[in-house]
């Protein structure tokens, strides 16, 4: 059986591309709507789900700027299209419905960005790319959920427009880890690099003051 790996180094595929000197962190829809036991796309990325916030605090002490997204819809509305659509059960994204609610952890603190999106990227039809440039970000830090959905969309977009995606594999999570595995995988051959959260958590680490 082919190793996939050799495979895909043979081909040209996964040179990293690094990460800059200016990173942001992109928290990809951690709601209620992931943990809770009535939801319908329940998924057990609890572990993911404080990976997250393990980045998301690294991100804090050092003053990288860090931006959540969440999904909405109003009742009635045709919002999300044919997205909508292809998954009925976004239905719990309708305003007011507590599944689509933030987390005590991760969530966003003021200050923070929330880009409420419809569609799987965060960049799709929303002022993140805009945001990012004007405060001179070079780098996202992705993590959140899922990774075969709105994670994979939003790395995939994030190198369309020109920034470095660093998707932390233990900060994502899926419905089944092959998913999970097949999408990283993907990601790392031909649109982000795939890290893990030790090494995610040297990269935003507080920069130590230069000696006189």
């Amino acid at each position: 059986m082919t190793d996939l790996n050799e495979d895909a180094r043979r081909a040209g595929y996964g040179t990293p591309l690094g990460a800059g000197a200016h990173p942001a962190v992109v928290v990809i829809d951690v709601c209620a709507a992931y943990l809770d036991d009535a939801s319908p796309l329940r998924a057990p990325v609890e572990a993911s789900v404080r990976a997250a916030a393990t980045v998301v605090e690294q991100a804090r002490q050092a003053g990288h700027p860090i931006i959540f997204t969440r999904v909405s819809y109003r009742p009635g509305s045709t919002e999300g299209g044919l997205f909508r659509q292809k998954i009925p059960n976004l239905a719990v994204f309708e305003e007011g419905n507590p599944l689509g609610e933030f987390l005590p952890d991760p969530a966003p603190l003021p200050g923070d960005c929330v880009i409420t999106k419809q569609y799987p990227s965060a960049f799709h039809g929303t002022p993140l790319a805009a945001n990012l440039t004007a405060a001179g970000i070079d780098t996202v830090f992705i993590v959140g959920l899922t990774t075969s959905g709105c994670v994979r969309a939003t790395a995939t977009d994030a190198l369309q427009h020109g920034f470095r995606p660093q998707v932390v594999a233990d900060a994502c999570g899926d419905r089944d880890p092959r998913l999970h595995e097949a999408n990283l995988f993907d990601l790392n051959a031909k649109y982000a690099d795939v890290i893990d959260l030790k090494y995610a958590l040297e990269l935003l680490a507080p920069k130590s003051a230069p000696r006189e």
